[in-house]
């Protein structure tokens, strides 16, 4: 049985024996007990290991060496008489322990005369078992599996400083200090995360009540080339951090900044001054050093992905429920993305408009020379135009037919403009309001003339309407503010003709082997090109849409031109890098295996971390 430690009663007797043994030692029996602890105080979190070495000297042998948490009997070590006697004890911290409370570990001898030694406290203090990341500069360091880690506010890894991340640690950001982590230029996150053990950057709110927007999400700065007069700062950092180089497209492309791989990046991106967000995942003149693969971002509170100049490729990128834009490009970036899947939640919608791709050259579509200049006259050069290329993307939209009530903030599947030049091959991107909307003369200029090129696509659109022919369509596969001429050969008119006419856009889409449909009242008919239309969000809430969904393509119908499981090529020279896997046949983001399986998670709002 436990019993209760009479500290009083055991100190009165010690120091009664003592008394008496002072003023016989010639007779007497000699010195009591005495215990030496190696350590006095300690500290752990709820559930750690406390380790402490106690050594007991008896001249009159030693009988017991007796533990006393928090004044109960907890162990009881047999000291057979030895005169010297040394013993380690573990104590584990109860899993419940308060967070600053301090729980008094005592220690006892007791010899063969019964004589008992004074006691000997360790005092351990119940810590915080969570890791607080700034605000401020990291140093360099290691995130471990198993310790919870919380980013509060604007926390930096500067030049020259590495923050790695172990496999299967979880990361939380605080919502109300707005955490937010900045990678900036010099500085690497090395989050090499595996399949079975992926690395989840997440809310910090519980489960079942997170929400986009609960903290600032990861930027990631570099010095590779922005197409910028003057070196940009990053949107949503205060103080200004700047980021690229504006010297040429070739210097410093290789620029490393760690590694992101099976990573999720979970309610994150916030708008921290007005007009003025951070996505779940910013990449501002981040070089192709740089890997990037295996990252899903959901429930973000602006972008998914957006990319402001650089030259870092991307591959497996899942865009879940994001609020803005799903794949976002500025600024001359000019990398790959190969195998990216969205996924939309017909609600969630941002009122300055939201799309699957958006793409900007700059804050105009103005020509730079020497840099993004194409013309109706000249080919020019697009070497500093944002020229990014993406292959085998998957777009999974609010509304997978067109009974479905959607946000009315949604927009394009695809807002092309100021003079951008990005590719888009072999891929499914289907459920907007609108499909293409190019709306500049530059970014037009740049399809002509092979510098962005659009080919081997599905392009689908639930509502009814095709080819628009006005510039303000709500809806149709093909939209355009251009001055489009009669002729309807691409042409483009004086202010006198009327813009609106997508036949243009129409005649490039089908002329270069990418295929489109529209009206679609039946499941059946995104069934028959291989599209599992459960996968679509569809009437499903962030409480119920599939944990762990199965996007591998179906069979199909047999003949369907706008079948999934066939009609890829690769033989365009912008997919020549080799960067791409050019095996299979498939458009979009899946053949017959789903790769987000067992890393992935679509559900987590309700996710226990």
């Amino acid at each position: 049985m436990k019993k209760f430690l009479q500290v009083m009663a055991f100190t009165a007797l010690t120091v009664g024996l003592l008394a008496v043994q002072s003023c016989d030692n010639e007779d007497g029996p000699g010195e009591g007990p005495i215990v030496v602890l190696d350590k006095t105080t300690d500290q752990n979190i709820p559930g750690g290991k406390i380790t402490v070495k106690a050594t007991v000297t008896a001249p009159n042998g030693g009988q017991a060496l007796t533990v006393f948490v928090a004044g109960v009997e907890d162990k009881s070590f047999d000291m057979a008489g030895a005169a010297e006697f040394e013993q380690t004890y573990e104590y584990t911290i109860p899993a419940n322990a308060l967070v600053a409370s301090k729980i008094v570990i005592t220690f006892q001898a007791r010899d063969n005369l019964n004589y008992s030694s004074g006691v000997s406290n360790l005092v351990v203090t119940v810590g915080d078992p969570v890791v607080i990341l700034g605000p401020g500069n990291l140093t360099t360091q290691t995130l471990r599996k198993g310790t919870p880690y919380l980013i509060k506010g604007q926390t930096f890894v500067r030049d020259g400083v590495v923050l790695t991340v172990e496999p299967g640690a979880i990361i939380k950001g605080d919502k109300a200090t707005k955490g937010t982590l900045v990678i900036a230029p010099g500085g690497r996150l090395v989050a090499n995360g595996t399949a079975t053990d992926p690395i989840v950057f997440t809310s910090a709110q519980a489960a079942g009540e997170r929400d986009r927007g609960d903290w600032g999400g990861i930027v990631v700065l570099g010095n590779a080339f922005v197409n910028q007069t003057t070196l940009p700062a990053i949107e949503g950092i205060d103080p200004p951090q700047t980021y690229g180089n504006n010297t040429s497209p070739a210097t410093n492309a290789d620029h490393n900044a760690g590694t992101l791989r099976f990573v999720r990046i979970e309610f994150a991106g916030i708008e921290l001054t007005p007009n003025n967000e951070t996505n779940s995942l910013t990449l501002g003149g981040v070089g192709r050093g740089t890997v990037v693969e295996n990252v899903q971002v959901s429930f973000g509170g602006d972008d998914g992905f957006e990319w402001f100049g650089g030259t870092v490729n991307g591959k497996f990128l899942v865009s879940h429920s994001t609020w803005d834009d799903d794949f976002d490009t500025d600024f001359g970036w000019s990398g790959n993305v190969q195998f990216g899947l969205v996924v939309r939640n017909p609600f969630f919608a941002d009122q300055s408009g939201s799309n699957a791709f958006e793409s900007d050259n700059q804050g105009n579509g103005n020509a730079i020379a020497g840099l993004c200049d194409a013309s109706a006259t000249a080919a020019g050069t697009a070497s500093g135009c944002t020229r990014g290329v993406f292959s085998n993307i998957t777009v999974l939209g609010p509304r997978e037919t067109n009974a479905r009530s959607i946000s009315g903030n949604y927009q394009n599947a695809l807002h092309i403009r100021r003079r951008s030049a990005i590719s888009v091959f072999n891929s499914f991107i289907s459920g907007f309001r609108i499909g293409l909307r190019i709306d500049d003369d530059g970014t037009f200029f740049n399809l002509v003339r092979g510098h962005g090129v659009h080919a081997n696509n599905v392009l689908s659109v639930p509502g009814p309407a095709g080819t628009g022919s006005s510039a303000t369509a709500a809806e149709g596969l093909y939209v355009t503010g251009i001055r489009f001429t009669a002729a309807n050969d691409g042409t483009i008119g004086d202010a006198t003709v009327t813009a609106g006419n997508a036949t243009p856009l129409a005649n490039y889409w089908t002329t270069n082997a990418n295929t489109g449909f529209n009206n679609i009242s039946a499941v059946s008919s995104l069934a028959d090109i291989g599209i599992t239309t459960a996968n679509f969000w569809a009437g499903q809430t962030a409480d119920n849409y599939p944990s762990n969904p199965n996007f591998a393509l179906g069979a199909g119908a047999s003949g369907n031109t706008n079948n999934l499981n066939s009609g890829a090529s690769y033989a365009n020279s912008k997919l020549s890098d080799g960067f791409f896997v050019k095996t299979g046949t498939f458009r979009g983001a899946f053949g017959n295996t789903d790769w987000t399986d067992g890393w992935a998670e679509f559900q987590p709002r309700n996710k226990a971390y």
